[in-house]
């Protein structure tokens, strides 16, 4: 894994973390063909098609793919990514160090209980926590995904823009270091 971080990041708030693997790839197929991701991700590919995704991913310097688990049981796909080597720096002034996250909370039970801004906050500080040069951690949910954008604020991020993206108008949220980051 070539990404610049440790391949574990230590979540604080009760939460593991673990690259993805192959192997995952039904959990994750099942968990984006799930009407509340689906409708954002608009990956609701096949188990082959996802366990491509995941080696690609693991095989290159662009993203980490990984699950989240809490209280020993997987519940959240989360991608953490370099913003430049993304697409994304093409659309706002992006430091050297920036990180981005993805996240999508695939089991429904755990919805609405306030896990989304748990561990986005627990993601965002470890990531800072883990990479000392790296000064903020950004997202850009669509302007319309409002659960979303409100557990990004309750974490902690900020919005600093409107972003015009191919695929959607998205805000560009940032979290940045903390004394406590």
């Amino acid at each position: 894994m070539r990404c610049d971080v440790a391949p574990l990041l230590h979540l604080d708030s009760g939460f593991d973390l673990r690259p993805a693997a192959s192997s995952d790839a039904p959990t994750i197929a099942w968990w984006m063909a799930q009407p509340h991701i689906q409708k954002w991700w608009e990956q609701d590919w096949s188990v082959e098609r996802w366990a491509q995704a995941i080696e690609e991913q693991l095989a290159g310097e662009h993203s980490i793919p990984c699950l989240t688990a809490v209280d020993g049981e997987d519940f959240a796909y989360a991608e953490l990514y370099r913003v430049r080597h993304d697409r994304l720096a093409e659309y706002y002034a992006w430091q050297e160090h920036d990180w981005g996250i993805h996240v999508a909370i695939g089991d429904a039970e755990r919805l609405g209980r306030g896990l989304g801004r748990r561990l986005l906050r627990a993601l965002a500080e470890a990531l800072l926590r883990a990479d000392p040069l790296s000064q903020r951690v950004v997202a850009e949910p669509d302007v319309t995904n409002l659960p979303s954008i409100r557990a990004f604020e309750a974490a902690g991020f900020v919005i600093h823009a409107e972003l015009e993206l191919p695929e959607k108008k998205a805000l560009l949220m940032v979290h940045t270091r903390t004394v406590e980051a």
